[in-house]
């Protein structure tokens, strides 16, 4: 997983290509929150924000 942000970076960086990475941390941010859903013991907090 960390050579991938590696690489991604890397290509960010290289090719001047800065807007991709917010959108790649909101989308992971999404993600953990899909995955912490998941979980009992997390839900009832997770769903009071909604």
């Amino acid at each position: 997983m960390s050579e991938f942000l590696k690489e991604l970076w890397l290509y960010a960086r290289e090719r001047k290509k800065y807007w991709l990475l917010p959108l790649i941390v909101v989308l992971t941010l999404i993600g953990l929150l899909i995955f912490t859903t998941q979980a009992v013991v997390t839900s009832p907090f997770i769903y009071t924000l909604f």
